[in-house]
């Protein structure tokens, strides 16, 4: 969907776990084997994550102005994660056991949000892309997965709506 290089660190995981879904064509690559695969998951872990997803979802939906949600705080409460001190005398929060989806999942933002990275990872605001993406941009506010794409029919969206209430 988008142009944009990856987020950093485990934000990749979160930004790739919410880009399972294509909103607009409705393909969710949890449907596949390699879809599945690549977060360790079997079918029955499914119907979670695709919870967790679309929790997440709201959550950048969040970051780029748009509403407000409680999902991801519900679910997060789950997370089994443990405070571990690194050798360097850092603390961190880590898996508590075999590491799950949402272990690892929530382990990435908290380390996304001790560095201040976290409210960067948004959603597209287009309704029919809500693509994760990564905003990098200085002023933090980027509001489209692509400007060349999104971006881009946003604003002739807007330029036919302001021609045709002239007319």
């Amino acid at each position: 969907m988008n142009d944009r290089a990856p987020a950093p660190g485990g934000l990749a995981l979160v930004e790739a776990l919410v880009n399972t879904l294509d909103v607009e064509t409705g393909a969710d690559t949890l449907d596949t084997p390699e879809g599945r695969a690549r977060f360790d998951l079997t079918e029955t872990d499914v119907p979670a994550a695709r919870e967790l997803r679309e929790a997440l979802r709201a959550a950048c939906l969040a970051h780029a102005g748009h509403g407000r949600s409680t999902a991801l705080d519900t679910i997060l409460s789950d997370a089994p994660l443990r405070v571990a001190i690194a050798a360097d005398g850092t603390a961190g929060l880590r898996p508590l056991g075999p590491p799950t989806l949402l272990s690892r999942i929530a382990e990435a933002i908290a380390a996304a949000g001790a560095d201040g990275s976290w409210t960067r990872l948004k959603a597209c605001e287009a309704q029919d892309c809500q693509w994760a993406y990564f905003d990098r941009s200085p002023a933090g506010r980027s509001r489209w997965c692509s400007m060349s794409v999104c971006g881009a029919r946003a604003k002739m969206r807007a330029y036919r709506a302001r021609r045709a209430s002239s007319a």
